[in-house]
């Protein structure tokens, strides 16, 4: 990151920023969805904010509450060779537009025998702690993860939020880019990618170096596992820190490398534990370093429920450092 500068930026402002930056490089890029022009304040979480200010509300295009309507617009545009930027509000709301995701954006290269791609890039806003209810707060990327073709990328903070939307907007396969609501108001001081930085999609990040247990995971719970290995370094615990970027596909060679190296692994998400993720990176470890783990491999995740308005029991349904801490104690103690 030459050049780079030191900032308060929080995680909406990078999502901002990687937009404002697409959009000024390529006339091809073009943003729509629910309210995210500047007569609608730029969205309801003002990640677009100033942006159709800029570059027009034919480039930034505020919609009709329609999602398959205007995901299905969206995947028609970038059949069509322009590359949209699609934002469904919540991701609860998505559902309304799996037809057009699956049945057509994710399944498109493979019809045309790789003769035509779909780069569309669909951003939406998962996840618990705002109390606002089961159908507002969903974690789903399991669903899309389970969708031949789609790519899933969540970021774990601000400059990965940065690098990762950017690569996405520009990437010929239809991307998921989920935004965790723990995430969007978080402050963080550090570094600001240059204009069009990109993280490569489908690699994942070593966070931390470690050799006593690694924690696989993304998104906000990356923070959490950083964390608990700075706790835990105190009392003498290495833990190794892999920040998988993408869900789909994942990177299992770094994962696998990771656990070879400390054989106690620890799979983190904010999503349900039941057909979560970390069931399937679970699953890749027993296959291929069976006979090499040390203890059973440890999975935190949701319970297997909506989730909660009640502030109380929202607060026992997320996950968070406790849990995290927790399982790595239980691979060490095997």
């Amino acid at each position: 990151m030459g050049g780079a500068v030191q900032k308060n930026i929080t995680f909406v402002k990078a999502i901002n920023l990687a937009l404002h930056d697409a959009l000024a490089a390529d006339p091809s890029v073009f943003l729509m969805g629910e309210d995210i022009a500047d007569p609608e304040d730029g969205g309801v979480w003002k990640a677009t904010a100033g942006l159709s200010t800029k570059f027009g509300t034919r480039r930034v295009r505020s919609t009709p509450i329609a999602e398959e309507g205007f995901v299905g617009a969206g995947v028609g545009a970038a059949q069509a060779g322009l590359r949209p930027v699609v934002e469904v509000m919540l991701m609860g709301f998505i559902t309304v537009a799996m037809d057009p995701i699956h049945n057509t954006a994710a399944k498109w290269r493979y019809m045309t025998a790789g003769k035509s791609s779909v780069p569309i890039t669909i951003r939406t806003l998962g996840g618990a702690g705002s109390g606002v209810g089961a159908q507002h707060c969903d974690q789903l990327e399991s669903w899309f993860a389970a969708s031949p073709g789609l790519k899933v990328v969540q970021p774990s903070n601000p400059v990965e939020a940065y690098g990762l939307l950017t690569a996405s907007i520009f990437d010929d396969d239809p991307v998921v880019f989920i935004e965790q609501s723990s995430l969007t108001g978080r402050p963080l001081k550090m570094p600001v990618p240059e204009p069009g930085t990109r993280f490569p999609i489908g690699k994942a990040n070593v966070s931390r170096s470690g050799t006593d247990v690694s924690v696989i995971g993304y998104g906000a719970q990356i923070a959490d596992a950083l964390g608990v290995a700075e706790t835990l370094a105190g009392e003498g615990i290495s833990v190794e820190v892999i920040d998988l970027r993408t869900i789909a596909p994942f990177d299992a060679p770094a994962v696998l490398a990771s656990v070879a190296k400390t054989k106690r692994a620890v799979v983190v998400h904010e999503a349900r534990t039941n057909f979560g993720p970390s069931a399937e990176i679970a699953a890749q470890i027993y296959h291929e370093l069976y006979g090499e783990l040390a203890a059973p491999v440890q999975r935190v995740g949701a319970p297997f429920t909506p989730v909660p308005a009640s502030r109380p029991l929202e607060s026992l349904f997320m996950v968070g450092p406790a849990e995290i801490e927790a399982a790595v104690r239980r691979t060490l103690r095997s």
